[in-house]
């Protein structure tokens, strides 16, 4: 449903997105004027794949899985998006329907931004042209990445990639421990790498028996950053 947004600062929530910080307060309050919060509960589908794409979306709070299914029914997850994050900047721009779908895993607040608002800024305003281009171009930098790794990696490193995935590979040597929280159940996270659920926790369970982490539900506790970096080139 949507939320009122008298209760809700939109222009500064914008103001903390890549796609429009350094904007000015009166280009930050155009951009406001066009966007609407809006909450989903768990379960619930942001958009289909076939819909037509009239927003791009800022998650406030919650997390958004992104998704396709194949012909037989298989669900391959695309992304997982936390707070602060943005996704279908792109589709905006196509004058296509959603090549996707979109699902909040838990209960979820958005702000969605819609498609007039952004083209209406575009045209007037070069600098904020920049903005969107360097988001867009941020995203397509993830997807290359992505497709590096499933084409060059094998599972035990895609795994190990992800949990260190916010960790600077320079600084591993300096940081002994790290506790990762997983933002999705296994099975959907397996999905996201690419691998099956049986295989992701084989791996998973791998890694506690070389004693390199512990397992508690959700929550990997990394005993040794450096040896786990250094497994996973084996």
């Amino acid at each position: 449903m949507t939320l009122a947004t008298n209760f809700f600062d939109m222009p500064r929530f914008l103001a903390t997105s890549p796609l429009f910080s350094g904007l000015s307060p009166d280009e930050l309050t155009r951009i406001a004027k066009s966007s609407q919060i809006r909450s989903y509960a768990k379960g619930e589908m942001i958009f289909s794949l076939g819909e037509a794409c009239e927003a791009f979306h800022i998650v406030v709070s919650g997390q958004v899985k992104l998704f396709v299914v194949s012909p037989a029914g298989q669900e391959k997850v695309i992304e997982i998006i936390s707070p602060g994050q943005s996704f279908a900047e792109a589709l905006v721009f196509l004058n296509k329907p959603y090549i996707l779908s979109a699902q909040a895993l838990v209960d979820t607040v958005l702000a969605n931004v819609s498609k007039n608002g952004v083209v209406s800024e575009i045209k007037q305003d070069p600098h904020f042209a920049m903005h969107m281009l360097a988001g867009v171009s941020r995203r397509l930098h993830s997807l290359v990445q992505d497709v590096e790794a499933y084409s060059l990696q094998n599972g035990m490193q895609r795994l190990i990639g992800y949990l260190l995935r916010d960790v600077e590979m320079d600084a591993a040597t300096d940081q002994k421990t790290l506790t990762v929280s997983l933002p999705a159940s296994k099975a959907t996270i397996a999905s996201r790498l690419s691998l099956t659920p049986e295989y992701f926790s084989r791996v998973l369970h791998e890694l506690e028996a070389q004693q390199l982490i512990t397992i508690d539900r959700r929550e990997i506790r990394i005993l040794d950053v450096k040896k786990l970096v250094g497994y996973g080139a084996q």
